[in-house]
């Protein structure tokens, strides 16, 4: 079923090359889309004709036309006037009616076909058969991107999303839950990461915002060859817009690649990882330290472990950051001027943001 704009929209356009008022109504008489406001009164002469044998007809001042979808009546549509003028723009606009209908199923069918694809839904020969039916190249590179916008939604992200892409008959814009929006790209021979990094960065900028609480997030899997491998690329996607916001919050565009060591991490069981930190620190949490300590410690981690280039960026004297690093010792066990006890308090760090970002989740 088309929607009532789409309708509108067709019979304004029409109306306004021919300046024949026009409406469209449904097979109980009543009207979804007209140009006059006196529609309303045929709808008991609709109701009439729908259940009379002919395909056209004049009733009054309108002339009625049916409007199939596979030999099923969908539509009926009435042309203001009775010569051969209101005849012919009436046929024309059933015409233009019954394609939009074709149209829209066949849309309607991929995107279908699309969804299933992603969450898993389809058996290997399936897949294959019904790509060909619905003329869908098998054997190309595609990527998934992943779209969360964090304003109210107004019912218009999806279709902002689908002018960006809507031109390109190769790519699939759909929504697999009313939260995140899909875009499953089909790439060319040349394009590298940095290329998806911009087409990421293209679809951000349709949902530009100052507050950045708002804006959209973007999260892009890996290419994948065939189209059987696309739902893979759609759950990276759905892994990187996760833990994207857990250890780069910072960021609104974040692709699978660059997940690192959080990608194993987001995979823990809590209490898993309430046992690491209870082993490592003895039950107390590395995210307890005062501010001064904390910040110490992550500018020491920004600048690979250089304490120069740490105290130089803290403003503090040498000695002072290793009396720093020294009491951060004694208190944990752990100096962070050791690689290995910076890979351990690092991996803790990440596991306290993973475990209160969880926490909050299940509240």
């Amino acid at each position: 079923m088309l929607s009532n704009q789409i309708l509108q929209n067709t019979i304004d356009g029409l109306k306004g090359i021919s300046k024949v008022d026009l409406c469209v109504m449904d097979t109980e008489g009543k009207p979804l889309a007209t140009t006059f406001p006196a529609a309303e009164s045929f709808g008991g002469a609709a109701k009439e004709f729908v259940s009379s044998s002919a395909e056209s007809q004049t009733l009054g001042e309108c002339q009625f036309f049916k409007v199939f979808d596979d030999h099923s009546l969908e539509y009926v549509l009435l042309a203001s006037g009775t010569d051969e003028n209101a005849y012919l723009l009436g046929k024309v606009a059933c015409f233009q009616i019954q394609s939009l209908i074709v149209a829209y199923k066949e849309r309607f069918d991929r995107d279908n076909f699309i969804k299933n694809l992603l969450l898993d839904n389809l058996l290997l020969v399936d897949i294959y058969n019904r790509a060909k039916k619905l003329h869908i190249e098998t054997e190309v590179r595609r990527v998934v991107f992943l779209v969360e916008t964090n304003r109210e939604k107004d019912g218009n992200e999806l279709e902002k999303v689908r002018s960006l892409f809507g031109g390109k008959t190769k790519d699939f814009v759909t929504a697999v839950d009313e939260k995140d929006i899909i875009v499953v790209r089909e790439l060319s021979a040349g394009e590298e990461p940095e290329d998806l990094k911009k087409t990421a960065e293209m679809i951000a900028n349709l949902f530009p915002s100052s507050d950045p609480e708002k804006g959209a997030y973007i999260a892009y899997g890996t290419a994948v060859d065939e189209i059987k491998e696309v739902s893979r690329s759609y759950k990276e996607a759905k892994m990187a817009l996760d833990v994207g916001k857990i250890f780069f919050e910072e960021q609104k565009i974040i692709a699978y690649s660059q997940l690192g060591i959080g990608r194993l991490i987001y995979q823990l069981p809590l209490p898993l990882c309430r046992m690491f930190i209870r082993e490592i620190f003895d039950g107390r949490s590395p995210d307890e330290f005062d501010e001064e300590t904390l910040t110490t410690i992550n500018k020491f981690f920004e600048n690979s472990l250089n304490v120069s280039e740490t105290s130089r960026q803290l403003y503090i004297h040498r000695n002072t950051l290793v009396y720093r690093l020294d009491k951060l010792q004694k208190s944990t066990g752990l100096d962070l001027r050791v690689f290995e006890d910076a890979i351990t308090f690092k991996i803790a760090l990440m596991v306290v943001k993973y475990m209160k970002y969880m926490e909050t989740l299940n509240y």
